[in-house]
């Protein structure tokens, strides 16, 4: 996808691997939003970290130095959004560097290609990528950002010049204290040291002084793939300028107390007339010691001096930051076809428009600061990372509502489908340790996770274990055995599944529907029967039913469950135009919607069509019901809209209101957020009209999200709701599969692709998915099926293609498609 001018004024691309922390690269080609150091931040910066240029000539003489960026925008000041934030420091840099010129930039995630506008002799290019290999997490929890340079001569007299790198040590530093130059409270005894090999030249930064148990203790790499030359101690920027222009004495020696170092590498090059060449750089980084350092929900026990270590599971694969870009040094090449593989399978696909290049994006919220993975190996996730949008009640820094909430992450579906065996482990959390003896379990896990957990205590957000959340576990617990977990592990799993299930029935089930209070992920209890808790309870014993005959148990009770179910909420609740909200004459209507549409209210049907369970709910009236959704909330427009919350949707805005009364009745204390435009939602309502053939609908939200995240006033890769990187967002991986059709199921070994007319042209379309053991890219046309397996195996048994079954003999490989002829 093609980015320029506005559209670059938010755009900040994240690069970073699973659990790794993530630094961006902004619009004008700096780079920002350094989230390295284990905390959330988008305002994080680290000062005189940037890659610059000398371009010399010899007749007509020239000798230029041009700092590799390009000048910055102005902010919109956006609502609850930082992603067009320039740090002082960048604007600083640029008056001793002059700017290079405005860029233009193609990105898929995690890609992206950079054309330098400038008035020098030369052509210039900055092509950047960190690994992404579905079904492979060690693979895509690298810590380190590749850099190629490409410089072209086009003129007809030679040119030369050095190419350079710059990273400040910020070893030792919180990740949130304001640098000021090289100064800063967590600095002191920072050494910058040269390593050389064969073809590549190391800076390693690293600070010996600090103790190995140091919340900053770690280390940095800048790296290029050329005998470069090397400033190793410099401290303002105007010192790299005189090291470009020739040889300088760096310093030597630790860094006083209160500051650091910042150390560079320059490539000398000679370019003829039309010669072209490439210089490398690489930034790798380790930093071991994440600790409990966020505010945990429920009640604050003292605990003594204890800091709880968690560790990543990145810094376990390689003891260092050096080791890390060795690795990857070893394996650019590989990894960049890996990766490059992934991106054109978007860019190439047959799918409409720009959704390619959006659905590839919900992969960046994975692998945001809000998931991490400890070095136990136990995947943790917030709801997101603090930020402008959650300043009002929880800071600007750090993780948002820690920690795995269930009814937000019943949203999720990116994880379980990239790396199945993570989203997995996120289910033996549930069920080993949130589970209390009664069966119930808890929105929230605190960490670490041996400590008590949230048994009979006021959690927050809402106070008691969220309803929704645990119905979702039960659906989700099925997607894992789905997702290739396995009939064993759902053997051992189905006594938690049951005791849950059992708690439900016994404390919510009156008459067949779900009834009093009911907690939710609106934060808020809602009461009486509703359609939102309902269909996800039904979806429930739908995928109960299923898992019992998985395991030859007698799935009839649930059965009889889901049929008396049914019955009741399809009478109680439909109106002929939607689902309702009924409470009972002593109930609250403060936080309710009654006669409103809520936006939500087939959330359990989206689950049901994920997991091939059916209607939960008369098809007519599911459809009817949908469409109405998108006529009632879809709203283009938002000028004269009152605002009693957050903003996500202003000015021009299209954007999907959470709940509207269309024909009044609105509570004097309505539904919380009901003002509100949640990607998450939206993304799950657009999959959701997908499934039902109500294609126009759904691209009006699709287009209108999108719109709202084109650069111009918010970050593509950024989704807003409660912090950013917001993973309710990631339910967008649904679209896909609702746009193609596609369907995997590792019990039985079999994958389907029924594309939409809008996700093909005739009878040709292709696009990518992924399995268990592997992904691919699915290419049919008149008379052939091409599955081609890019990493890891296909593993399948069938393939049912627009209806058509396709028995398949034996795994498919990478380097040998296979080939079907369909006519």
């Amino acid at each position: 996808m093609h980015y320029t001018g506005e559209n670059l004024r938010h755009f900040a691309l994240p690069l970073g691997g699973l659990g790794t922390g993530t630094v961006a690269l902004a619009g004008n080609g700096a780079l920002r939003q350094w989230q390295l150091h284990n905390i959330g931040n988008h305002e994080g910066h680290v000062p005189d970290s940037f890659f610059a240029l000398r371009l010399s000539r010899v007749e007509p003489p020239l000798d230029e130095i041009r700092l590799l960026q390009g000048p910055p925008s102005e902010p919109t000041n956006t609502p609850l959004v930082t992603d067009d934030v320039i740090p002082p420091a960048e604007r600083r840099l640029q008056d001793v560097i002059q700017p290079i010129g405005p860029t233009q930039i193609s990105a898929t995630y995690p890609q992206a290609h950079v054309d330098y506008e400038t008035d020098l002799p030369i052509k210039l290019s900055l092509d950047v990528f960190n690994p992404l290999v579905p079904s492979d997490a060690a693979a895509s929890s690298q810590p380190v950002v590749g850099f190629t340079f490409t410089l072209h001569n086009p003129g007809d007299i030679a040119v030369h010049g050095k190419l350079a790198g710059a990273l400040q040590n910020s070893v030792g530093w919180d990740g949130v204290t304001p640098i000021d130059g090289t100064a800063s409270s967590s600095y002191g005894g920072n050494t910058n040291r040269v390593r050389r090999t064969d073809d590549w030249t190391y800076l390693v930064l690293e600070n010996t002084t600090l103790p190995v148990d140091h919340p900053g203790a770690g280390q940095f790499v800048l790296a290029t793939d050329a005998a470069g030359l090397v400033c190793a101690q410099w401290t303002r920027p105007e010192e790299f300028v005189a090291f470009l222009n020739g040889p300088v004495t760096p310093a030597s020696g630790a860094s006083a107390p209160g500051t650091t170092w910042n150390g560079g590498l320059a490539v000398p090059f000679d370019l003829q007339p039309g010669e072209t060449t490439q210089v490398r750089f690489l930034i790798a980084w380790h930093f071991p010691n994440r600790y409990v350092d966020f505010n945990q929900f429920g009640p604050h026990t003292a605990y003594g001096h204890s800091r709880f270590w968690l560790g990543n599971a990145y810094t376990r694969r390689t003891p260092d930051a050096v080791a890390a870009a060795d690795s990857f040094i070893a394996n650019w090449s590989q990894l960049h076809t890996q990766t490059t593989a992934w991106t054109e399978a978007f860019e190439q696909s047959s799918l409409p428009g720009e959704a390619g290049a959006r659905l590839a994006a919900l992969v960046a919220d994975v692998r945001s600061p809000t998931v991490f993975q400890t070095a136990d190996g136990d995947v943790l996730g917030f709801e997101g990372v603090l930020g402008a949008s959650t300043a009002m009640w929880g800071g600007r820094y750090g993780g948002s509502c820690p920690l795995n909430c269930t009814h937000v992450w019943n949203y999720e579906q990116t994880l379980s489908r990239l790396f199945p065996s993570l989203e997995q482990n996120m289910r033996d959390t549930e069920y080993d340790v949130m589970q209390a003896p009664e069966g119930y379990i808890p929105h929230r896990v605190r960490a670490p996770l041996y400590m008590k957990q949230l048994w009979d205590v006021v959690i927050g957000g809402p106070e008691e274990p969220a309803l929704d959340g645990m119905l979702g576990n039960v659906l989700k617990t099925y997607r894992e055995v789905r997702q290739g977990a396995g009939l064993d592990w759902l053997r051992g799993r189905w006594s938690n599944v049951v005791r849950l299930l059992d708690h439900i029935h016994g404390k919510w089930l009156r008459d067949g529907v779900l009834r009093g209070i009911q907690p939710s992920t609106h934060d808020i209890d809602l009461c009486g029967v509703n359609s939102f808790m309902g269909t996800l309870w039904l979806a429930a014993l739908r995928a109960a039913e299923e898992m019992a005959l998985l395991l030859g148990e007698d799935g009839k009770e649930y059965r009889s469950l889901f049929d008396t179910g049914r019955t009741a909420y399809d009478e109680l609740l439909f109106t002929g135009e939607y689902y309702r909200q009924i409470l009972d004459p002593d109930e609250t209507r403060d936080f309710q919607w009654g006669d409103g549409c809520l936006a939500d209210q087939l959330i359990g049907q989206w689950w049901a069509h994920q997991l091939d369970l059916g209607y939960l709910l008369p098809e007519d009236h599911v459809r009817t019901a949908l469409r109405n959704v998108v006529r009632h909330n879809l709203r283009t427009g938002f000028r004269d809209f009152d605002h009693p919350y957050r903003v996500f949707a202003d000015g021009d805005d299209t954007g999907l209101l959470m709940c509207t009364w269309p024909h009044g009745g609105r509570p004097d204390i309505p539904t919380r957020y009901c003002d509100e435009v949640w990607t998450g939602s939206e993304y799950q309502v657009a999959a959701h009209c997908l499934y039902e053939g109500l294609t126009d609908e759904a691209m009006s939200i699709l287009q209108g999200l999108w719109n709202r995240y084109d650069g111009t006033r918010r970050n593509p890769f950024n989704p807003i709701e409660c912090g950013d990187h917001y993973i309710r967002n990631a339910a967008g991986w649904s679209t896909l599969e609702a746009l193609t059709g596609y369907h995997h199921n590792a019990i039985t070994k079999t994958i389907t692709f029924v594309p939409l007319p809008i996700a093909r042209s005739a009878n040709t379309w292709q696009f990518p998915f992924t399995t268990n053991t592997g992904w691919g890219v699915a290419t049919a046309s008149d008379d052939t099926l091409t599955i081609t397996c890019h990493a890891g195996t296909i593993d399948v048994q069938e393939i049912h293609a627009d209806g058509t079954p396709y028995p398949i003999d034996a795994p498919i490989h990478p380097g040998k498609p296979l080939v079907i002829t369909t006519t």
